[in-house]
């Protein structure tokens, strides 16, 4: 499998140089630490630290850029559809009604934009941390610190499968769609109208999947070939042990899980609304 066959960004910042079950271990405290809360003032503070934990790892913004863009065009349709089909939503939330934009059938309030916009603050607050697990994490390295911490090796190298093999079937993707647009498949907006364009992609599905399980079936004969699964217990090539800056993420990690825990239970509110 080639170097370039996964998401890993090669690197030699703190981040990069940190176990990898401890990243997961980040990433989840910091994913429940968001959804306890509703209130834009913690989240501005979280997204803050994300930004700045994932500038201090210095990966290149284009390798983020389509991970970024799909969550932006996520967080906007969900506004839109929130705001569209429930535009009086944040009053449930806070009691008041302040109407604000006239849409014909109803008014949003500005109780359900600010709503919308706490929630979209949410969503973006785990966008840093998630890449930062994802660009600063080589395969081997976190299938080693899983096994490390329990998981069987055969789980933790199916993880390790998963993270390799996710940039080669974008990768196949395109070939694929390449292929089918020079057979005259169009998908291009000057091609039809949307419904058939939409109908002409779908059709790339077909050879991905058999593309995938083609994939599939060739490592799982190498895999057999080479033995994997026979022992209880097996060795791995990039297994490093867990590091003092290791441990003081881990101390951070419980910290911050029971502070967010605390600010549940006796300061936050359900959802902080400031008018």
């Amino acid at each position: 499998m080639s170097k370039a066959g996964n998401l890993f960004v090669e690197g030699d910042s703190l981040f990069h140089r940190m176990d990898g079950a401890v990243k997961l271990i980040l990433l989840l405290t910091w994913t429940v630490s968001t959804f306890l809360f509703l209130d834009l003032r913690i989240f501005a503070v979280m997204l803050s630290a994300g930004i700045g934990m994932l500038l201090l790892s210095r990966i290149p913004f284009r390798r983020m850029a389509l991970l970024f863009w799909v969550l932006m065009v996520f967080t906007l349709i969900n506004s839109i559809f929130i705001l569209i089909i429930t535009p009086r939503f944040g009053s449930t939330l806070t009691g008041s009604n302040t109407p604000l934009i006239p849409v014909g059938y109803d008014t949003i309030n500005a109780e359900t934009l600010f709503y919308v916009l706490t929630l979209s603050a949410k969503y973006l607050t785990l966008l840093p941390v998630t890449m930062l697990f994802i660009f600063t994490t080589h395969p081997s390295r976190f299938a080693a610190s899983l096994n490390k911490l329990g998981v069987h090796y055969k789980m933790a190298y199916a993880v390790s499968i998963a993270f390799r093999y996710i940039p080669d079937l974008t990768q196949e993707f395109k070939n694929i769609l390449n292929a089918m647009q020079m057979r005259g498949m169009g998908i291009s907006r000057g091609d039809g109208n949307l419904w058939r364009r939409m109908k002409n992609l779908s059709l790339v599905v077909v050879p991905l999947l058999q593309s995938s399980l083609q994939h599939i079936e060739s490592v799982s004969n190498a895999m057999d070939l080479r033995g994997f699964g026979t022992g209880s217990k097996r060795t791995w090539y990039m297994g490093m042990p867990m590091s003092r800056s290791d441990k003081w993420m881990l101390l951070l990690c419980v910290l911050l899980l029971v502070a967010a825990i605390l600010l549940k239970g006796f300061w936050a509110e359900k959802f902080w609304y400031p008018f």
